[in-house]
């Protein structure tokens, strides 16, 4: 920032009350350059702030997520949805220890990812600098809404953040809290906007010369009518079809224990696997195991013909649940529950080939002391994360010292799998002259000689 003597939050406009969502958004447009030139130490100061902020006001956030969540238990939500919905003494403490990890994490704005010498005295640089605004529409999990502002405030970016109904109450109370917070540590006020009415969803993704990008989370069929309804460049993932292979040369013990931890450990998010594919040649011994291993966390199995004729003597026996019957064409259901599909498979090569066909490019696991199945596994499944003996439940920006996400992109294009603060930036190239001009090197008075600096 050039030294002129003023703070450049002092011209952010003050929002009118009549204003829409649509001109709200206009405005932010207007203050994003001023939130991406804001100092590196006023946004850590804001992250600061804000978890302080949520420290001293958990008991009007708990107070409205009890309201919240009376609501869904009223109108019959299921308890898987439920516990998303939640917002608890744990969440609340996750969610202060991203805003502290985050803090402590390098300026992504700025960086200097290239410097080239173009000529002579004619210097190039690829600097690093945040998309602008992005709107991030998102369903059930207050959590989501403390982890993507402050994302969005790190990475020097504005945010409109849409929150779902379920949670209505407790989101307006974080809004609040953080909003305060990040204005008093000397953010501008167009730094976080709130939408609440649905029918703001619509305005907002009509906004698209004003809204850079669009995350958004909750269910494939929520997530389909964003990427339809818009022309806003949209970064997510529309399901979270993950995947565990036990192969031959597993040890079995450590195949039970990271596949419960991938199915029940919290079965109603994206990166639970919902699909066990096991080697034919451990098949008799290890589906029936399995089997009794899920059941003991209160989840069951669905499988294919040959699955449920394995699992049978075990099952006559009393020795494991019965596996339900399903068909080839059920291999993409993303179940969100305490229930997951099995198939078994001849090797690795058959298993990467089920994963690519019916899975959702997310998250897949492989548990094998084979190197050989392992790297042929790594390389050739086609996910944003390939695992290798460990729970597709790491798939998480916190997990991934990220400190938070904004949510997990399966596409290829800029950012891919937990998206933290380099998912959120883009870049600019600054040439600096001194009064050079293309007709010179048109006509060939002088040359392009190319000598990077870095």
């Amino acid at each position: 920032m050039p030294q002129t003597g003023y703070t450049p939050f002092q011209q952010t406009t003050t929002r009118g009350t009549n204003m829409d969502i649509r001109q709200q958004i206009h405005q932010m447009k207007l203050d994003a350059p001023l939130m991406a030139a804001s100092d590196i130490e006023v946004r850590n100061a804001a992250l600061g702030l804000i978890a302080r902020a949520l420290e001293e006001g958990q008991d009007e956030i708990f107070a409205a997520n009890r309201k919240d969540m009376e609501t869904a238990v009223a109108s019959g939500v299921p308890a898987t949805v439920q516990k998303r919905l939640r917002y608890d003494e744990g969440k609340l403490r996750d969610g202060i220890e991203g805003l502290r990890q985050l803090a402590g994490l390098d300026d992504p704005v700025g960086k200097v990812l290239l410097e080239r010498e173009l000529d002579e005295g004619l210097l190039m640089k690829r600097v690093t600098c945040p998309i602008g605004v992005i709107g991030v529409i998102f369903e059930a999990r207050p959590d989501a809404l403390v982890q993507i502002s402050s994302l969005c405030i790190k990475s020097g970016n504005c945010a409109v953040l849409k929150g779902g109904k379920e949670t209505a109450n407790t989101n307006r109370v974080l809004f609040g809290i953080i909003h305060d917070a990040a204005t008093r540590a000397g953010l501008p006020e167009g730094a976080l906007l709130q939408a609440e009415l649905h029918s703001e969803i619509d305005e907002l993704l009509e906004c698209d010369e004003d809204v850079d990008l669009l995350i958004p989370r909750g269910s494939n069929k929520f997530v389909r009518y964003i990427m339809d309804h818009t022309r806003i460049p949209v970064m997510g993932h529309s399901s979270g079809v993950c995947h565990v292979f036990v192969d031959r040369d597993a040890d079995q013990d450590m195949a039970l224990r990271v596949l419960v931890d991938a199915k029940t450990q919290y079965p109603a998010v994206c990166n639970a696997a919902e699909t066990l594919l096991v080697d034919r040649a451990i098949a008799a011994e290890f589906l029936p195991k399995a089997s009794r291993a899920l059941a003991e966390k209160g989840a069951r199995l669905r499988g294919t013909q040959e699955a449920v004729d394995l699992c049978r003597p075990a099952w006559e026996a009393g020795e494991a649940p019965e596996v339900e019957l399903m068909g080839d064409d059920e291999f993409s259901t993303e179940y969100g529950d305490y229930v997951m599909s099995c198939k078994v498979v001849e090797d690795v090569c058959e298993a990467v080939d089920h994963i690519n066909r019916y899975g959702s490019h997310h998250t897949d696991a492989i548990v094998t002391a084979s190197d050989a199945a392992a790297d042929y596994f790594m390389q050739m499944v086609d996910s944003a994360g390939v695992y290798r003996n460990c729970s597709t439940r790491f798939a998480d920006g916190f997990r991934y010292g990220f400190g938070a996400e904004v949510g997990i992109s399966t596409g290829k294009l800029h950012a891919r799998g937990p998206v933290g603060l380099e998912g959120l930036v883009t870049y600019k190239y600054r040439i600096v002259g001194h009064g050079d001009i293309v007709a010179d090197f048109a006509e060939g008075r002088r040359q392009f000689h190319y000598r990077d600096l870095r």
